[in-house]
């Protein structure tokens, strides 16, 4: 499988949100880095067809990203997802499916197995409105989940997140990486250090680092310093 992103740019009027990034991924976990306002969101919102790029094209496994194929192997959890609080875990999971065109039964058994997955089995029956912000977001997960995606998206997953369920959903992402192609953004350098097979560094709307946070003298935290003059770790 192969994510490819060809000279993609983002112009609002007088400002360029996203200066022509071309890059390739493939099977793994992502880390996609930059402090805010370098343009990480923007480049996300194209990825997942909400945002149409000025130009360039982006595809998967030669499916362009405006086609309905498409959207059916992306899972996308934005930064601030919506739920109805009313809900419970099960119900807003069985919501999601029906909307992503997935049959009753099949959506039933992978919500049960879903819920399994990000730790939640024991709350399936309990409103949304009771959850902890973890636990949200881990619901996040999962609904991204549904219709298998070969390629996951996640919006800054972990903000607000104590460092027990940091270190949750870090080792949850990691295991996505061994079926998919899964690009996690974030401005916390640790969120990424310790699981991402693949560092994209953003700045100012460019790509100006893809690689393995190793290769750099100190390693990714000092790399990051140098770019933005402080790095913003809460785990």
């Amino acid at each position: 499988m192969e994510l490819i992103i060809d000279r993609v740019s983002k112009q609002y009027k007088n400002k360029i949100a996203v200066d022509r990034i071309s890059v390739k991924l493939q099977q793994g976990v992502y880390g996609l880095l930059g402090a805010n306002g370098a343009g990480k969101t923007t480049l996300i919102r194209m990825l997942c067809g909400i945002l149409k790029p000025t130009s360039g094209t982006i595809t998967f496994d030669g499916v362009d990203v405006r086609e309905e194929k498409y959207r059916a192997i992306l899972g996308y959890l934005p930064q601030d997802f919506g739920y109805y609080p009313e809900f419970t875990a099960m119900d807003f999971l069985l919501y999601f499916a029906a909307l992503k065109g997935i049959p009753k039964v099949q959506a039933k058994r992978k919500a049960k197995e879903l819920l399994n997955l990000v730790s939640l089995e024991d709350v399936g029956r309990k409103k949304i409105k009771t959850f902890s912000g973890g636990m949200k977001q881990r619901l996040g997960i999962a609904q991204a989940l549904l219709n298998d995606p070969k390629l996951v998206i996640l919006d800054e997953p972990t903000a607000g997140l104590d460092p027990k369920e940091r270190v949750r959903f870090r080792n949850l992402i990691d295991s996505l990486g061994k079926d998919s192609i899964v690009l996690l953004s974030t401005h916390i350098v640790s969120d990424i250090e310790h699981i991402a097979d693949q560092v994209l560094m953003m700045k100012d709307g460019q790509l100006i680092f893809q690689g393995k946070y190793n290769n750099q003298n100190g390693g990714l935290e000092e790399f990051y310093l140098s770019q933005f003059g402080e790095v913003d770790d809460h785990a």
